[in-house]
């Protein structure tokens, strides 16, 4: 395909469509693949699936493959799914809450997110969404932007606490966090500072990306 070598050379843009949630969901070849991202960031590929497969390495791919069932909330383009798929080879079931339906439907016309069987797509905020799930999940991953900011309620006790709980005992919460300033810098410290030690391990990763910085939490009892 002539777009995809030429995107060696320059971002080639072939998809541009407003959105009431996301205001602008564009697809692009860039060096050879498709990236999804919205005015001011990348949403899905690219950069962010290089942040997120870092983190599960860490957690590790051999505990991943063990698992039951992985809650994602914040779906975009589903990066991470092709990651736990097709790289990790990951055979459990997959909850993506998406709060934006045209953000769903671009990745599936896109990224054929609705091929994928063990995936099950839910419409739905995601502080809704853990409020009336009854499920426990191996490994929620959290990575939620509306464009560059991330929701206030994200970094909230009650959210924080809400999202823990339905882990299963051993499993994992890996947060996706984008790191603007310095005040952003102490709502991270400040966010693990108050995960209680008792019941769970939590660490900050190096970042690899200058904006972006993960936090995974492991519940312990």
């Amino acid at each position: 395909m002539i777009q995809k070598l030429l995107s060696y050379l320059i971002p080639i843009k072939i998809f541009k469509k407003k959105s009431a949630r996301s205001k602008v969901i564009e697809v692009t070849w860039t060096n050879g693949e498709l990236v999804l991202d919205t005015e001011n960031t990348n949403y899905s590929y690219g950069s962010l699936q290089r942040i997120l497969r870092y983190g599960l390495r860490n957690i590790g791919y051999d505990k991943i493959l063990e698992m039951e069932h992985i809650l994602l909330l914040g779906v975009a383009g589903g990066s991470v799914v092709k990651t736990l798929i097709d790289e990790i080879h990951y055979k459990g079931k997959i909850t993506g809450v998406e709060i934006d339906p045209d953000m769903i439907q671009v990745a599936n016309e896109y990224f054929n997110l609705n091929q994928i069987e063990q995936l099950e797509i839910v419409i739905d905020d995601a502080f809704e969404f853990v409020l009336k799930t009854k499920d426990k999940y191996d490994l929620i991953i959290i990575d939620i932007f509306e464009d560059i900011n991330m929701p206030n309620f994200l970094f909230e006790n009650f959210f924080s606490d809400r999202v823990c709980f339905h882990l299963k005992s051993g499993g994992f919460v890996l947060f996706n966090t984008m790191i603007l300033d310095e005040a952003h810098n102490i709502r991270n410290r400040k966010y693990i500072s108050e995960i209680n030690p008792k019941l769970y391990t939590s660490k900050m990763l190096p970042r690899i990306e200058v904006h972006n910085e993960l936090i995974i939490i492991e519940k312990v009892a």
